[in-house]
């Protein structure tokens, strides 16, 4: 691989592995059908229950609007909750339901199987490389974030 076409095939390569897992997963998980935004809020919303929209929003890079949309979509579905947050009433926090803490225990447990699999299938050197390379893709995820704030 040359060092000019690395960043391309890097992120080519980033890009598919998480739209393939996201795809297997979605024809595999229970209705209702969620969009990766949607798990992305869902995700966000349990690991910090009482999150704003607008807080939300920025973890997410997403336009606020974009995220009430999500929120209530997933309102609708069971998944959130919208309370008026007590230390200002013009705002709103986000709780998540016990449908949604269930649900993405379901859809990681089954993406850790998925890639369990797929990465057994791969030989020693193949597997050996892609856990070295975890730190590495940890540090450019922070990277990335820290930029983009």
């Amino acid at each position: 691989m040359e060092q000019e076409t690395f960043p391309d095939e890097l992120a080519d390569a980033l890009v598919g592995v998480q739209r393939l897992i996201r795809r297997r997963l979605r024809r595999e998980m229970p209705a209702p059908q969620l969009r990766g935004a949607e798990v992305e809020l869902l995700r966000l919303v349990v690991e910090r229950p009482g999150i704003g929209i607008s807080d939300a929003a920025k973890e997410l890079f997403l336009a606020g609007n974009s995220v009430s949309t999500l929120v209530n979509q997933l309102g609708r579905q069971g998944y959130l909750v919208r309370e008026t947050d007590p230390a200002d009433r013009r705002a709103a926090r986000l709780l998540p339901t016990p449908a949604a803490a269930a649900r993405l225990t379901e859809w990681r447990t089954r993406r850790a199987e998925l890639v369990r699999r797929q990465v057994s299938r791969l030989d020693e050197p193949d597997r050996e490389t892609l856990l070295a390379a975890i730190p590495a893709l940890r540090r450019l995820a922070d990277t990335l974030r820290e930029e983009a704030e």
